[in-house]
């Protein structure tokens, strides 16, 4: 549950009058919705509805395995950690599909994996949410990109070069910083060895 402002009342809420698909294909679906408001007022809230995706944080030797990709909308290649969904809009098992993605993005096969929590990456555009992993012991293997994903190659940074690339916004995908963090703070608590 996600906590309240003190200032503001708990169920202030809107309310959904209709909604429609407006745009749809096999990787998401646009909405629109006629709203009502706390106040009465009508408005419209337009969104993306897509599958929820993983994201897999692979340590090793205290780095991390990241790929890197052309991302079209923001017209430049990025560091990320291995990431996505299953096709077709399709729902599963979240840690089937962490480790799904690190294979075929990476060749790699996680021995042990962690979750870590659940993010939501553009929580005001898109009600599609994240779950976080971490994955050890692994073992190296071929790799099975999908077409898209052709453009795609890995890499291993250590800790302190990942922080820069961080700090010096070279990694600028906002799940794979969010992802870092909760890694961060399990350290702190010890959730892993």
């Amino acid at each position: 549950m996600t906590p309240q402002p003190e200032s503001e009342p708990a169920d202030l809420t809107i309310e959904q009058i209709s909604s429609q698909i407006v745009y749809h294909n096999q990787w998401m679906q646009f909405r629109e919705d006629v709203i009502q408001r706390p106040d009465g007022s009508q408005g419209i809230y337009s969104y993306i509805e897509k599958p929820d995706f993983a994201l897999v944080i692979p340590v090793e030797r205290d780095g991390f395995h990241l790929v890197e990709q052309y991302r079209y909308p923001v017209s430049h290649r990025s560091w990320e950690f291995p990431q996505g969904t299953l096709p077709n809009r399709e729902d599963g098992d979240p840690a089937a599909l962490a480790r799904r993605e690190l294979a075929e993005e990476t060749g790699l096969r996680a021995g042990r994996l962690h979750r870590l929590g659940y993010l939501h990456p553009a929580i005001g555009m898109s009600s599609q949410g994240c779950s976080v992993f971490v994955a050890d012991q692994l073992e190296a293997g071929p790799h099975s990109r999908e077409h898209e994903e052709q453009d795609m190659r890995q890499r291993w940074f250590s800790r302190d070069e990942l922080e820069q690339m961080i700090r010096g916004g070279v990694v600028t995908d906002d799940s794979t910083v969010a992802a870092y963090m909760l890694y961060l703070l399990s350290r702190r608590s010890s959730t892993l060895e």
